[in-house]
């Protein structure tokens, strides 16, 4: 997932959390409480899906600045290839890709009003709407996956904690993380709030 600088984040140092909020906040946060310990170890969650956000720290706070924004200067990859357009609607975002279905799948599709790609789009947002509700809570569920691998696979209870995450036992997951620090528990119930009260 694409992050900018007003992604929400959070960034823990060694264990303990030291900011949270947009990017352009939390890397300055993040980066004076590296600079203060030296061997300080640094972990930036964005808060949407658990994803890890790697922060090039060097320098002094202008320098940061700079990459985070985006006006230090970037050098473009030696061996570009240029992009082959494909089939489809490029400016309306649509592409081709191709889809393998059975014959009897094919001749249902094409029988469709407006043919096998009306069908397929309107089949595909039909499912969206039908599952977004498990969609969310699959999604909250992966995220907290995410940040607790990363944060507490160490961890005693990391295991049995991640079973009841997907099983949605709220009680279990609680008991299993009883002994993890409280920044770590509290993000991990956090990510996962949508889908324990799913």
């Amino acid at each position: 997932m694409s992050w900018n600088l007003h992604t929400r984040c959070t960034a823990f140092v060694d264990g303990q959390r030291v900011a949270a909020g947009e990017l352009r906040h939390v890397a300055i946060k993040a980066k004076q409480a590296v600079d203060a310990r030296a061997e300080a170890r640094l972990l930036v969650f964005d808060d949407r899906d658990g994803s890890q956000i790697e922060l090039d720290l060097r320098g002094n706070m202008s320098d940061l600045m700079q990459r985070l924004s985006g006006d230090a200067p970037i050098t473009p990859p030696q061996d570009e290839t240029p992009i082959r357009r494909g089939r489809g609607r490029p400016r309306l975002g649509v592409t081709a890709r191709e889809v393998t279905l059975l014959p009897r799948h094919w001749q249902w599709l094409n029988a469709q009003p407006g043919g096998a790609s009306v069908a397929l789009r309107k089949l595909v947002e039909d499912a969206r709407r039908r599952n977004a509700e498990s969609d969310r809570a699959r999604g909250c569920q992966e995220a907290a996956y995410r940040f607790m691998h990363a944060m507490a696979g160490d961890l005693p209870g990391f295991e049995d904690a991640t079973r009841a995450l997907f099983a949605q036992d709220v009680a279990a997951l609680e008991q299993h993380m009883v002994g993890w620090p409280d920044d770590i528990r509290e993000h991990a119930l956090m990510l996962a709030a949508d889908a324990l009260h799913h």
